[in-house]
C-alpha cells in the first residue's frame, strides 16, 4: 500500500514446517530439546513370556555349585583336607629326656593312620610332666601322660575326681589299672616308683590298649 510516498514493508514470511519452541508441551519431546541432549526413555519390562523360569534359575545355581563341589572333592581326596593336623613330637621328647626328671618312654610300631596332634613338656611343683596327644585310626582323641608328679596329685587332674578303677590290663611294660574317667573317657594307669604313665581319652578301650602296648 502506498501512502504519501511511503511504502509499507511486507510482513515477514512464516514457514509452517519450521521448528518452534514448545510452550507447555512435553519436556521429554525431542523437538523441545537442543541437539546432543539425550532423551529419557521409559524402563523396559519383561513380558510374561520373558520371565526366568525355575529351570533357568536351577541351571544358574548349578553353574555356581558344581565348581564348589569339585574344589571340596579335590581338597578332601587329593590334599587330605579331613586328615588330623600332625605335629612332630621329637623336640618335646628330647627336652623331656634332657631334663632327666624320669625315664621317658615313647611309642613304637603305631601305624601311619595314627596321628600325633600335640606335644608339651612342663616342669611344675613336685615334678615334671610330658604330654603327647594322639588321634587313632577311628579319629578318637587320646593323650599319653608321663610324669614324676606323685599319683595322688596327678591322677585327679588327669582322670577327674570321680575316676573309678575297673580292672587290670597287662603289657610287657607292666600291669595297668583300667579307670573310668571323665564323661566319655577311659584311662589306663601304670604306676612306678619314679613315674606314672597315663593313657586317657575318648577313644575306645582297644585303641587305648594299643597305645599302652606300644610303649617300650
Amino acid at each position: 500500500m502506498v501512502n504519501n510516498g511511503w511504502v509499507e514493508p511486507p510482513a515477514p514470511l512464516t514457514n509452517p514446517n519450521a521448528d518452534t519452541p514448545s510452550v507447555g508441551g512435553d519436556p521429554t519431546s525431542t523437538e523441545s530439546l537442543p541437539d546432543g541432549v539425550p532423551t529419557e526413555e521409559a524402563p523396559t519390562r519383561l513380558g510374561r513370556g520373558q520371565e526366568r523360569s525355575p529351570r533357568d534359575m536351577a541351571l544358574s545355581l548349578a553353574v555356581l555349585l558344581v565348581p564348589i563341589a569339585l574344589l571340596l572333592i579335590f581338597y578332601r581326596m587329593v590334599l587330605s583336607g579331613d586328615a588330623p593336623v600332625t605335629v612332630d613330637p621329637t623336640p618335646t621328647i628330647q627336652e623331656a629326656q634332657q631334663a632327666a626328671a624320669f625315664t621317658v618312654t615313647v611309642p613304637h610300631g603305631l601305624g601311619t593312620d595314627w596321628h600325633t596332634a600335640s606335644a608339651t613338656f612342663q616342669r611344675e611343683n613336685g615334678g615334671a610332666t610330658l604330654r603327647i596327644g594322639y588321634v587313632d585310626p577311628g579319629k578318637g582323641p587320646m593323650q599319653l601322660v608321663e610324669s614324676s608328679v606323685p599319683p595322688d596329685k596327678l591322677l585327679p587332674g588327669e582322670l577327674g575326681s570321680g575316676g573309678k578303677a575297673l580292672g587290670n590290663y597287662r603289657t610287657p611294660a607292666g600291669v595297668w589299672r583300667v579307670y573310668d574317667g571323665r564323661a566319655g573317657e577311659q584311662a589306663l594307669v601304670l604306676s612306678e616308683p619314679t613315674r606314672t604313665i597315663v593313657v586317657v581319652g575318648k577313644a575306645d578301650l582297644t585303641s587305648l590298649q594299643t597305645l599302652a602296648s606300644s610303649l617300650g
